[in-house]
């Protein structure tokens, strides 16, 4: 501990290991410092990516309770779910520009405000007399679409301006997971909370006190977007490149493009499995309370798998095999659901697929934000990370609306749980793993590429200095 009450560490980053070269003699003196304040702006971003998260998938574990408290069709509601990918869509490129120009700081608080007001107005819209229950829930919904995008990205960006390269991928997969980790709370909150129409209201209240607690933490407690001194080499050119001259590397990025469309796919099963879980199970008479459990293993296994996988990752920077083998087992997952889903009185069956599935896919998710970054450096990591999932958002739509339109009315069901209209869905089911594991092929056959970043910051950690033979000492001091 230095006399300014620091905790320094010497801290040697071996590339060599990732590069393939030999341990090279480092020269000139390297320090960088990280501040604790990270791991509340870490928090702060994780309560964001949560509350939104819940706001997204409010509807989708009671659908049928919920159209018939909004007097929609199945169709209106699953509206409410994508809503969220139409509005990220054309925004998508205004807050990659927003969080590598204007900063974390402006991009954070102003996606808080908007996830609480689109989570009051959802509430305050079935209030008495509630003569606009629909458009208002709709109105509040479109709200928190705004927000996704300003929240959903960060992460990469978070992770490269506050943390170590150390500790990059970790904190990519706690942001990132906290998402899905909202998803799980939807799964298991609205179930229990709207067990009935009636209670739709209380539903919509208990997810915006949450929303705007979070929004208070973020208005007063982020007062930078940046710390004072970078924690790497790579924070220290972070968004080097403009805006416009980014979008023009990554379009001629081969590997970037591969990436961008093959595990865009990869996000937009995992959006039609979460959005339409419980259509899904409802018609072999599994119930509301089981499709939850299902969307919560789903959820819980795919977290635990990215905690491991992330620590993995930060010591071996392995990012290419990590994300090629767990996109190939998801996408076995898929197949495998693909069957199981339509068999009756398979409930072990669908739980422990379901599990796989979110084990092997969500697992990826930061990996493959990560290696966006890699395959695209100098370019900023909310443009290449952002683009990603901009993409996913694309093909979610499709998806969604190309399922749907794929379903079959059923005349008689007698083990339907659904409640309403019931609805076939082998066709959808067969065309998702279908696409799933077209995808997925392409990405395993043609994906190739170098670690830009890593080979960067190994440069800056071990470059030659003209006329310098001072021999390094590469630190990390934590303040």
């Amino acid at each position: 501990m230095d006399a300014g009450g620091e905790t320094t560490s010497d801290i040697r980053t071996v590339y060599g290991a990732v590069s393939g070269k030999p341990n090279l003699e480092p020269t000139g003196l390297l320090c960088f410092k990280v501040y604790k304040r990270r791991w509340f702006v870490l928090l702060v971003l994780c309560l964001l990516n949560c509350s939104n998260a819940t706001l997204w998938l409010t509807f989708a574990p009671v659908a049928h309770q919920s159209g018939q408290y909004l007097t929609v069709s199945l169709e209106g509601i699953n509206w409410l779910s994508l809503v969220f990918m139409v509005v990220a869509i054309p925004l998508s490129f205004g807050t990659t520009w927003m969080l590598d120009t204007l900063g974390l700081r402006i991009t954070l608080i102003l996606g808080s405000w908007l996830n609480m007001l689109g989570a009051l107005l959802r509430f305050l819209g079935t209030l008495p007399p509630a003569r606009f229950k629909f458009p208002a829930v709709m109105l509040g919904q479109t709200l928190g679409a705004l927000a996704q995008p300003l929240i959903i990205f960060a992460p990469t960006k978070l992770a490269a301006l506050w943390f170590p390269d150390s500790q990059r991928a970790t904190a990519n997969m706690i942001a990132s997971m906290s998402n899905p980790l909202g998803i799980l709370l939807a799964n298991i909150i609205s179930p229990v909370i709207a067990e009935t129409s009636a209670q739709i209201p209380k539903l919509l209240l208990a997810y915006a006190v949450p929303a705007c607690i979070t929004c208070l933490l973020a208005t007063v407690g982020i007062r930078s977007g940046k710390p004072p001194t970078p924690p790497s080499a790579g924070a220290e050119s972070s968004g080097s490149e403009p805006f416009i001259q980014g979008l023009k590397l990554l379009l001629r990025n081969k590997a970037y493009l591969i990436l961008q469309l093959c595990f865009g796919s990869g996000i937009a099963v995992f959006t039609c499995f979460s959005t339409l879980l419980d259509q899904i199970l409802c018609v072999k008479g599994y119930s509301n309370d089981f499709a939850g459990l299902c969307g919560a293993l789903f959820i819980v296994f795919g977290i635990v798998g990215a905690g491991a996988v992330g620590v993995y990752v930060d010591k071996t920077k392995k990012f290419t095999e990590v994300t090629k083998i767990g996109l190939g087992l998801s996408t076995l997952s898929c197949i495998a659901f693909s069957v199981v889903s339509l068999m009756p009185h398979q409930k072990v069956a669908v739980a422990v697929v379901c599990s796989l599935f979110g084990f092997f896919g969500f697992s990826i998710y930061p990996v493959a934000m990560e290696l966006s970054v890699e395959s695209s450096y100098p370019v900023g990591e909310a443009t290449s990370a952002g683009l990603i999932f901009a993409s996913g958002q694309v093909q979610s739509v499709v998806y969604i609306v190309l399922l749907q339109a794929l379903t079959k009315p059923i005349t008689e069901s007698p083990l339907s749980t659904c409640g309403d209209a019931v609805l076939s869905w082998k066709v959808p089911m067969v065309v998702m793993a279908g696409l799933s594991s077209f995808f997925t092929c392409c990405f395993l056959v043609f994906f190739q590429t170098r670690y830009r970043r890593l080979e960067a910051e190994e440069q800056a950690a071990y470059g030659t200095r003209e006329n310098n033979d001072t021999t390094t000492s590469y630190q990390i001091v934590e303040n």
